[in-house]
């Protein structure tokens, strides 16, 4: 089977893909693990879907690999079984969502031993003063001063984090939704600048 064929590009690009990861990695550029979800209510339904899905039990691009891979080798596993039974492929997109289907509960249940093979030790965990100079999504409530509102942040790491906010700037207010920069910590509160704000500012 013709990996370039036409039926067959979404997993040509996804084992692409996939090499790429491999070879940032290797040669230590960027850094895939801090992606943020979307801010607001639907951080819980987000976090519940990555927990299903084995998203955090490893490194984020560990699991992104993992994915890719079974994603690439079903697709074409299931395109041989159509040209073989039917005697031509499936439309490329159609094979693509029957793999993305089974690549995604695949990847969730072989992530499960793969993280307990993996070295656990203090590589992965971070400490308060860590997520300093990282930024937040307000979850919840408007922050101000001396009334901190709920904060997610994502630590280097791609482990999401709950924290309390309040502005860095006494008459500042930051909403839910915003988005913030932590830029200090006192005790178990954080204090943040809202980046609308930053990049409002005059340089």
């Amino acid at each position: 089977m013709d990996l370039f064929e036409p039926h067959n590009l979404p997993f040509a690009a996804a084992l692409g893909v996939m090499l790429v990861l491999a070879l940032v990695q290797m040669i230590g550029l960027g850094d895939f693990g801090d992606a943020d979800a979307e801010p607001g209510a639907q951080a819980g339904t987000i976090d519940g879907l990555a927990t299903v899905l084995g998203i955090g039990r490893v490194p984020f691009t560990i699991w992104l690999a993992l994915f890719l891979l079974l994603f690439a080798g079903l697709g074409l596993g299931i395109q041989e079984l159509a040209e073989s039974l039917t005697g031509g492929p499936l439309d490329a997109r159609l094979a693509a969502v029957f793999a993305a289907g089974a690549a995604l509960p695949a990847t969730a249940i072989m992530v499960r031993p793969l993280a307990a093979m993996l070295p656990q030790d203090e590589s992965t965990a971070v400490t308060l003063d860590q997520l300093v100079g990282r930024r937040a999504h307000v979850t919840d409530g408007v922050a101000r001063r001396g009334s901190p509102a709920r904060a997610r942040v994502v630590d280097v790491h791609g482990h999401p984090h709950h924290v309390m906010i309040e502005p860095h700037e006494a008459d500042s207010l930051i909403h839910a939704g915003d988005e913030a920069l932590l830029v200090r910590r006192e005790g178990e509160t954080f204090y943040a600048t809202a980046l609308a704000e930053r990049r409002l500012s005059p340089n």
